[in-house]
């Protein structure tokens, strides 16, 4: 069954959306080569406690960490490591999730350490462009295939715009979220519009793309966790948790 929630408790979820915005937005500042992904993910971690929150994604089915930190070819979920230090240049995905009052959020962000390539600043900005599409599809009593297809087509238009290809992630997606950070409904990343549930005022989307600069094939590593692309190819993740009420979408996790 999927969550409906009601006013007072999308405004929880707006508050634990802010723990996550800000333990993001001191990573993004505390980014620099020379620092760990471990120890950004210190940082998240003591935002999300200070706030008296709890980081969502510790101890989730044996995930060691507060965020995942995926880097260069590493699509999501990502094992934050005190040997995988950052180096001008590389490309992160960050992911992050918090639970406040028994109400969950979570986001992702692409960042680049130091000046990004051109080719990396590309693709990040179309996953972020594809995200946004996404939200700006959500209406209620529209369909949820009408999110998938908003995010593909996103996805065309960049490829236009920028003369290169994108490859759009299959096996992951977007998913509900509320009172558990994953529930009903699975939302992929393309698709043809007018398919799936209904979407209706209460419900509690996590949007999230992610594209490579190469193909859509993807393996697990031997952590059983971080998901790389099978050519090498860097990769970029953006996130949001996105409320349908109705005036239309409602960003929880925005800044």
């Amino acid at each position: 069954m999927i969550e409906l929630k009601s006013p007072a408790e999308f405004e929880a979820m707006r508050a634990a959306g802010k723990v996550v915005a800000s333990a993001l937005g001191e990573v993004t500042r505390a980014l620099r080569a020379g620092v760990s992904t471990a120890e950004l993910d210190e940082i998240a971690e003591q935002v999300i406690r200070d706030a008296g929150a709890i980081p969502s994604f510790k101890g989730y089915r044996g995930f060691p960490a507060s965020i995942c930190a995926s880097v260069n070819e590493q699509i999501v979920h990502g094992i934050p490591s005190a040997t995988q230090v950052l180096a001008e240049g590389d490309l992160i995905s960050v992911d992050c999730g918090a639970i406040l009052d028994g109400w969950h959020g979570d986001s992702a962000v692409t960042l680049s350490v130091g000046e990004p390539s051109a080719v990396d600043a590309a693709l990040s900005a179309a996953t972020k462009a594809a995200m946004e599409a996404g939200i700006k599809a959500v209406s209620p009593d529209g369909r949820l295939t009408d999110i998938s297809h908003a995010v593909e087509t996103a996805v065309h238009a960049a490829e236009k715009a920028d003369g290169r290809r994108y490859g759009i992630i299959r096996e992951y997606g977007g998913h509900g979220i509320g009172t558990a950070m994953h529930m009903e409904p699975f939302l992929p990343n393309f698709g043809r519009p007018g398919k799936g549930p209904r979407l209706k005022v209460g419900m509690a989307i996590a949007i999230e793309p992610m594209l490579t600069l190469g193909g859509e094939e993807t393996e697990e590593l031997s952590d059983g966790w971080t998901v790389v692309t099978v050519d090498g190819s860097r990769a970029a993740h953006w996130e949001h948790t996105v409320a349908i009420t109705a005036d239309g979408p409602w960003v929880l996790t925005a800044p």
